[in-house]
């Protein structure tokens, strides 16, 4: 009797359950875009096996993990259709919290250490960036990532973070046509204007804000504005980033935001007007 009773019940709950929607796709929406806007570049400061256990243990995360190993590891953590926890408090150009936008691949590598003669940095194996740049391609193939989102950690976040820092070979991804890089002979004729006429503050502020930093814009070469045109000096003119504004440094600023703005696409036309159906 009682086992009756069970299997009566059973039928009853499961007559009440409701049932899921049937999902019809036959038509797909014009207006979408990938998630993924930005691809993160970081540096774990642990080996393999510590940085394993702490993108995978703990709270902060990556998609992809890519190992010092001789022949080096590529490890997805998580879906790139998934955020994940790398970014932190950061912005780029009108962006900001980038998590939610963003793949972020961590690179085991050092860091650096500091000593008696300074700062040390560590390099990166180049066996890692011939494993990186295939990744990066097949990023920006999935999600038509453009050149100047692909960034490091530090220019997301000037003020806080140092990685990649200033021995990641930039200049390698620039020959893979992953980023966009200073033109050499326009740099030579914009810093030979710039020694005779070295710009204000204030230009190098907006230059930098232009280029998508998040700048203070006082005119004051604060401490802040010293951060940002060290992480750039450390991307673009890795032999000297001690965050002083220069010459070289002004040359490289101008022609890439001169570059940048030439290369702008035209704006879209304005959307048409719609009903309550395509409100946003």
């Amino acid at each position: 009797m009682k086992k009756l009773l069970l299997i009566l019940l059973l039928a009853v709950l499961s007559g009440c359950a409701t049932q899921l929607p049937r999902i019809d796709n036959t038509y797909t929406a014009r207006g979408q875009s990938s998630r993924v806007k930005f691809i993160v570049l970081h540096y774990t400061v642990a080996d393999t096996p510590r940085s394993i256990k702490i993108l995978t243990e703990q709270e902060v995360s990556a998609h992809y993990l890519l190992t010092d190993t001789d022949q080096p590891v590529l490890y997805g953590l998580v879906d790139e259709s998934r955020q994940a926890w790398h970014a932190g408090n950061s912005s780029w150009k009108a962006f900001t919290q980038l998590n939610t936008s963003s793949v972020g691949i961590e690179i085991v590598n050092a860091g650096f250490k500091d000593t008696q003669e300074g700062r040390v940095w560590y390099p990166f194996k180049q066996a890692q960036i011939d494993q990186l740049i295939p990744l990066l391609k097949q990023i920006v193939a999935r999600h038509q990532v453009r050149p100047d989102f692909i960034l490091g950690h530090n220019e997301i976040a000037p003020q806080r973070k140092q990685d990649p820092g200033p021995l990641f070979p930039w200049k390698q991804l620039a020959d893979a046509g992953l980023i966009a890089w200073p033109d050499a002979n326009q740099v030579a004729q914009r810093r030979a204007v710039f020694e005779q006429l070295p710009p204000e503050i204030s230009w190098y502020q907006k230059k930098l804000a232009e280029h998508g930093y998040a700048t203070p814009q006082t005119g004051v070469l604060d401490e802040a504005t010293r951060n940002v045109l060290g992480v750039f000096q450390s991307k673009y003119r890795q032999s000297k980033f001690d965050g002083v504004p220069d010459a070289e440094t002004a040359a490289i600023l101008d022609a890439l935001t001169a570059t940048a703005a030439a290369a702008a696409p035209n704006p879209p036309p304005a959307a048409p007007v719609v009903g309550a159906a395509g409100a946003q």
